[in-house]
């Protein structure tokens, strides 16, 4: 079963796009707000070497962002990964 965690940031359109994707695909996920939680900024960095979110998980092996997320989607390629 998949372990998703997504960090996400208030009025971030691809978040809410990354979100619907998972919801849409009956995946649940552990979103954590870097705006709420605003020192898990630096642990989303540390993991996925980014900056700007989503950045989205499956336990400790990193997915991608909204765009990523998308492509996965569009060759097939997710229902595999979050499986």
């Amino acid at each position: 079963m998949a372990n998703i965690i997504i960090y996400t940031s208030s009025l971030c359109p691809y978040c809410v796009q990354a979100k619907r994707l998972l919801d849409q695909k009956n995946i649940p996920y552990e979103e954590i707000s870097i705006a709420e939680h605003p020192e898990k900024r630096a642990e989303m960095i540390q993991k996925s070497q980014r900056t700007t979110v989503p950045q989205i998980f499956n336990g400790d092996t990193h997915i991608g962002d909204c765009t990523e997320i998308y492509g996965l989607e569009s060759t097939g390629k997710l229902d595999a990964l979050l499986a």
